[in-house]
């Protein structure tokens, strides 16, 4: 792998039944979104639909896993929900999912229909190694807040994913940073697809090859690599 990617021995104590499957990707082509990308985001609220069977999404028990370990390192799961839930959540609202750009909205389908948290980074951005650590609460966030950049803290004993720059998402996979996110002027990315037990992780395999494909296909001559899962 181009890029580190490390789980500290504090979160395999957390949660011990956390997988990850990383997929590498460079010679991308990001833009707007697309009628094609807006439809898969229409499926995948439709596959979200019939998978939840009338259930709420925080109902489901892989999202009740991720609420659980939300509450372990301290955080409270109903007013800041992984990622999976919270784009759940807006899938079947009235208003629907927001249409960012091509790549995330290919990642944001996969993880809508598979519900599971699906993150996207921009490797030129991402400063040495990337580790998913406990923070001891100094580490800077850097975000936006009303237009203006200002410096968060997470909190001491947050899971946090972070590069030798600082932390790149709060609360595991909760709000991703400005910093690394992909833009549509992305070319090299790395997507995070993130399990708790009890998903098997065949399922988070079969999740990745179906983005590698849309990646493929929306990248014609892209260089993608799926790594096993960790």
């Amino acid at each position: 792998m181009t890029l580190t990617l490390t789980v500290s021995d504090e979160v395999r104590a957390l949660a011990p039944g956390f997988t990850h499957v990383a997929i590498e990707a460079d010679g991308l082509v990001n833009g707007p979104s697309t009628e094609a990308s807006s439809a898969l985001l229409d499926d995948a609220a439709r596959r979200l639909a019939v998978r939840l069977d009338g259930r709420a999404p925080h109902e489901d028990p892989h999202m009740v896993a991720w609420r659980e370990v939300y509450t372990a390192f301290g955080s409270k799961p109903s007013r800041t929900r992984n990622s999976a839930e919270a784009l759940a959540k807006r899938a079947l609202s009235e208003g629907g999912l927001p249409r960012i750009n091509v790549l995330v909205d290919l990642y944001n389908a996969i993880s809508v229909a598979h519900l599971i948290p699906v993150g996207g980074e921009d490797t030129d951005l991402i400063r040495g190694a990337m580790t998913l650590q406990r923070a001891v609460g100094d580490e800077e966030f850097v975000t936006v807040v009303g237009g203006e950049e200002v410096v968060e803290h997470p909190d001491a004993g947050e899971v946090v994913w972070r590069d030798a720059a600082g932390v790149t998402c709060r609360r595991w996979n909760w709000r991703q940073g400005p910093r690394t996110r992909l833009t549509e002027e992305t070319t090299s990315a790395v997507f995070l697809l993130e399990s708790l037990a009890p998903m098997p992780v065949a399922d988070v395999e079969r999740a990745g090859a179906e983005l590698a494909e849309l990646l493929e296909k929306f990248s014609p001559g892209a260089r993608i690599t799926v790594h096993a899962p960790a």
